[in-house]
């Protein structure tokens, strides 16, 4: 797929005019996840935005990690984070903690107290919030909102100490409880946790938040444009007075753009998280997730989600974008990298009667009709096929082309064959065809004694390989995306389905990760995780059609 640059949007522009005027001779943006979970698709928007405007305009973009809640934080976020980052064809200049600043966080907390800006509050979590007020009534002030200067520096101090418990006091921004910006009505900047932190280990036992961290992580590291999504534009006016009393020598600027949001996708770690835990999916990497990892093992290229995300742009609000699109993306990509083969996922044993029994030929197979230099590969045929139950009908309604008593097919790459006789069991169930063949009709002579309407595929039964296929539904069924009822509520309970069928001998040397596409069936991904040396399994990516349009 060709990796076109994203097309012109509000912040590129904003970048544009920031360096013709001088104001910044460079661009530093940062991608700052919370290691609290795994990153899904729409963290996908926000790498392609902030790696490419800094690689168009010769800048940097860090990876920054924002772990200031040890209660949620693990290295193994962090490491599955950097893969994913990665994977998706980025490099980091600059890979940062939030928590390698938390000294010089606490010396700009102290600073804030100094100049009567900030106060010890022992106000619970459930009083500070019932004193916030509303959008129409102003908040009440705490009672220790005018404690001393020497006060407040005596018990902050001692909060770091760990002389008190989780929840006992926090520290307070003092600016104004009754602005129309309920979060500038005394927000709180540190709180107390006696949990071991996964970078910092016990050092600490009080975390700022993150509204008072993410300012002055991006001051520190230099960054000029922090992109965030619209949820945060009413935290940006924190954003500034924390940088601007905090005195910090850089000044950032945040910017906000609309999160992606699609059908039948949930967009949220905690209810991933909340998938995992209740064994929903079999783990984060559940290809049914929309989580980078789940992409990853399901097939999805990397090209084709970065092309996914540039092609929906950038803009100032939200909207809910099909996740057929995405698909659509899926297809342009592979459908010139990957081979084209033959699978039977739900097998119908064919005896070709007139066949010769010992006798195997090897068959020319293009491997991309599309993309000749994929050259062609070698396919056996024998008297035991393998074909679709799909592609038999013993009392077919009118206009089926396919195979059914009497009618004639071809196999492709093959012969003609007619179906001359069903085998059924004790039950009533079709166990096998005989059909015979037409030698004369073998693909590439030119036969044109007669024409037949339908072509169906099939593997040889004597030499193709065991495989397993995992077919995909999505996971919710709600429209509506999660919003609303209880997501848990709206699970498609036929979001997988698990077929055991045969592929050609020629995958044989197929590996974890490598992508075919399976006549009629779709694109399929050897699975990394359940595949064995006997047996692969396949993640249908994606099917063959779709009815979205661009």
């Amino acid at each position: 797929m060709e990796n076109k640059p994203a097309p012109s949007n509000f912040i590129r522009n904003i970048i544009i005019d920031d360096l013709k005027s001088g104001k910044h001779k460079e661009i530093v943006t940062r991608f700052p996840p919370e290691p609290n979970g795994y990153l899904h698709i729409g963290h996908a928007k926000s790498i392609v935005l902030n790696f490419d405007l800094a690689d168009e305009f010769n800048g940097k973009t860090n990876l920054r990690f924002d772990d200031t809640n040890p209660l949620k934080e693990e290295t193994e976020y962090v490491e599955s984070i950097k893969e994913d980052v990665k994977w998706l064809g980025y490099q980091w200049d600059g890979l940062y903690f939030g928590s390698d600043y938390f000294e010089e966080m606490f010396n700009r907390a102290i600073l804030l107290i100094k100049k009567g800006l900030a106060y010890v509050c022992d106000l619970s979590a459930d009083e500070i919030r019932e004193t916030r007020g509303t959008l129409k009534e102003p908040g009440e002030e705490s009672p220790y909102r005018n404690r001393t200067v020497e006060e407040n520096l005596d018990l902050f101090e001692r909060m770091r100490k760990g002389e008190f418990r989780d929840g006992e006091k926090v520290l307070r921004a003092k600016i104004d409880m009754s602005s129309p910006n309920l979060n500038m009505r005394d927000p709180v900047l540190y709180r107390i946790s006696h949990t071991p932190h996964h970078n910092t280990g016990d050092k600490w036992c009080i975390y700022p938040m993150y509204d008072f961290a993410h300012p002055l992580e991006d001051a520190i590291e230099g960054v000029t444009h922090s992109i965030c999504t619209l949820e945060f534009e009413d935290h940006r006016p924190l954003y500034d007075w924390v940088i601007r009393e905090c005195e910090m020598e850089n000044e950032p600027h945040q910017y906000e753009f609309a999160r992606l949001n699609m059908t039948n996708t949930v967009m949220s770690k905690r209810k991933l998280k909340l998938l995992v835990d209740a064994g929903v999916v079999d783990g984060w990497d559940d290809p049914r997730m929309p989580t980078i990892s789940g992409l990853r093992r399901r097939g999805f290229t990397p090209e084709a989600i970065c092309a996914f995300v540039r092609e929906i742009g950038v803009a100032k609000s939200n909207s809910i974008v099909d996740a057929r699109m995405l698909d659509h993306f899926l297809r342009e990509d592979l459908k010139l990298k990957a081979p084209r083969t033959m699978a039977v996922i739900r097998p119908l044993r064919v005896i070709i009667t007139n066949y010769p029994e010992e006798q195997v030929e090897w068959l020319d197979a293009e491997n991309n009709p599309e993309n000749p230099e994929m050259g062609i590969r070698k396919i056996p045929f024998s008297r035991e096929i393998y074909i679709e139950q799909d592609d038999f009908m013993e009392d077919p309604p009118k206009k089926y082309h396919r195979l059914f008593p009497g009618n004639e097919v071809r196999l492709k790459h093959a012969y003609f064959i007619k179906c001359q006789e069903v085998i059924k069991d004790e039950q009533g169930n079709i166990t096998e065809l005989h059909c015979t063949y037409d030698p004369a009709t073998k693909s590439g002579t030119d036969f044109t004694e007669r024409k037949v309407k339908g072509t169906i595929h099939w593997v040889d039964a004597g030499q193709a390989r065991a495989a397993e296929f995992r077919l995909y539904e999505p996971l919710i069924l709600d429209e509506e995306n999660e919003e609303g009822t209880d997501f848990l509520d709206n699970i498609n309970p036929n979001s997988l389905e698990i077929l055991q069928g045969f592929v050609e001998p020629g995958l044989k040397e197929a590996k974890p990760h490598d992508k075919f596409q399976f006549f009629r069936h779709g694109y399929f991904n050897i699975d990394p995780r359940l595949s064995t040396d006997n047996k692969p399994v396949f993640n249908r990516i994606v099917s063959l059609k779709s009815s979205f349009k661009l």
